[in-house]
């Protein structure tokens, strides 16, 4: 689908998801700041004892979202160079996008089984992608 300006709607979730990106990482570093301290931020770090909490539960869905997003990329990028997007992967970027910001407070306050729902249905939908602009 394209939107207005002739952007399709899954470069612009390419956007937004490059944004929640830039989200993970400051809230990964506030949490780190809080829990470890100003003075070990800005130091050579070279004392990294495991993150606890709810900053070990955010620096883990980062992890997660780095282990994840290029595989997003791959599938919307050569969607965008095959022209090969359709209403089902329109679809299926804005369900990766709502499952991924999501997948963010589930994980961080700790919520089991509906987080690993929601963190499967924005896999899904990248196969779906995937799978669309491989066989049409």
């Amino acid at each position: 689908m394209t939107l207005d300006g002739g952007m399709t709607t899954e470069l612009l979730v390419l956007l937004l998801g490059t944004a929640l990106g830039l989200i993970h990482i400051g809230l990964q570093s506030a949490s780190m700041t809080k829990q470890r301290g100003v003075d070990f931020n800005v130091g050579p770090r070279d004392d990294q004892k495991p993150l606890t909490g709810m900053a070990g539960r955010l620096e883990r869905a980062n992890n997660n979202f780095k282990e994840t997003f290029p595989f997003f990329v791959a599938v919307v990028v050569v969607g965008a160079l095959t022209q090969r997007f359709s209403s089902l992967t329109s679809i299926a970027a804005m369900v990766w996008l709502v499952a991924r910001v999501l997948y963010v407070p589930l994980y961080a306050f700790g919520v089991p089984y509906v987080r690993s729902l929601v963190w499967m249905a924005s896999l899904a939908a990248i196969v779906v992608i995937g799978g669309v602009v491989a066989f049409g």
